[in-house]
């Protein structure tokens, strides 16, 4: 009963997480415009995916390896903005798309979910969720995989919305000087979010 309390409030959190600006909800509004929305789903599946497996990792004691060993989490900060930066050049320097399948390839499932352990906004939302809203009575695992589950299921219309956004610009860009506009904006607001890794 305490787990379905907590998810009303938990939910609110998520969307107001997932709903803002960050780094995933970046490079799905690029990969939307450049790819369009039925591509792009494998990206977005990847992050849910992902954030499910960090979050409830961090529910069953991973966050505790940030504690005990700082070196980790440099490194993953390190790793994490190396992989954002190439994302962003990617995104800044694609050509006008052709849609063609062949042309071009948006992020995969895999590519997406390992990046969100290396996304400090994922981290920040794993972190607070379990340590606000993780009952305390009941199965640990349970409770953990219900929380985390919950989380993803509100997380991806709000996330779907970016991709979408992303797609509906794509309709709007004629010519290749726009697109260049485009791409070249989308990469410099990924790189950007390097600051908040790093910060």
């Amino acid at each position: 009963m305490e787990t379905l309390a907590a998810l009303g409030p938990a939910a609110l959190f998520m969307i107001s997480m997932t709903i803002t600006p960050g780094p995933n909800n970046v490079m799905l509004t690029a990969s939307g415009a450049n790819y369009g929305f039925r591509r792009t789903l494998p990206h977005l599946l990847g992050i849910l995916g992902g954030c499910f497996l960090l979050f409830s990792g961090v529910a069953l004691g991973l966050g505790m390896i940030f504690e005990r060993f700082p070196l980790v989490q440099t490194s993953l900060r390190v790793i994490g903005s190396l992989y954002l930066l190439y994302l962003a050049w990617g995104i800044a320097t694609a050509p006008p798309p052709s849609f063609d399948a062949s042309e071009g390839r948006p992020l995969s499932f895999w590519q997406a979910a390992a990046f969100q352990f290396a996304n400090p906004k994922a981290w920040v939302m794993g972190l607070t969720l379990m340590a606000s809203f993780l009952p305390e009575d009941g199965n640990a695992l349970i409770n953990a995989f219900v929380l985390a589950g919950m989380a993803e299921l509100v997380a991806f219309p709000c996330i779907a919305l970016w991709a979408g956004f992303g797609t509906a610009i794509g309709h709007w860009l004629k010519g290749p000087r726009a697109w260049r506009v485009f791409n070249v904006t989308m990469g410099a607001l990924t790189a950007a979010c390097v600051i908040f890794i790093l910060g």
